[in-house]
């Protein structure tokens, strides 16, 4: 489901956020080659509010404003799938 209507949080660049609020829901993923940049477009293209990005060593540290929106992505991402 790719969103139809432009987004006035992209279009003003404060979609994603340079720090974590406390109020976002975090989510720490296991790392793999390229992740990041497929997560962060999947987030883009899926869901409307702002959102956090930040790798760690081997880690993937990803928060959401709104909890649905983490719930949404941790059911319908295809990045995370386990094989």
């Amino acid at each position: 489901m790719k969103l139809k209507k432009p987004n006035p949080l992209n279009f003003f660049g404060v979609r994603q956020t340079q720090y974590c609020p406390s109020h976002f829901e975090v989510l720490s993923l296991q790392q793999r080659y390229n992740m990041q940049s497929a997560v962060d477009k999947w987030i883009c293209e899926n869901l409307k509010n702002r959102y956090y990005l930040s790798r760690d060593q081997d880690r993937l540290k990803v928060g959401f404003e709104d909890p649905k929106e983490a719930s949404y992505f941790m059911l319908a991402c295809p990045h995370l799938k386990y094989k």
